[in-house]
């Protein structure tokens, strides 16, 4: 997973693809906050912000 993330992080150095950094961002935000909502007591809360 960090030979991974290494590697992708040489990519956007190398590519000058930095406007690839806020997607995967949001991506990681979103999906941690999806893994969490499911398996919580705060759930009901996390609903009522949508």
């Amino acid at each position: 997973m960090l030979d991974f993330i290494k590697d992708f992080w040489l990519f956007l150095k190398e590519r000058k693809k930095w406007w690839l950094m806020p997607i995967v961002i949001i991506i990681l935000l979103f999906s941690v906050l999806i893994i969490f909502a499911g398996s919580s007591a705060l759930s009901p809360f996390i609903y009522s912000l949508f």
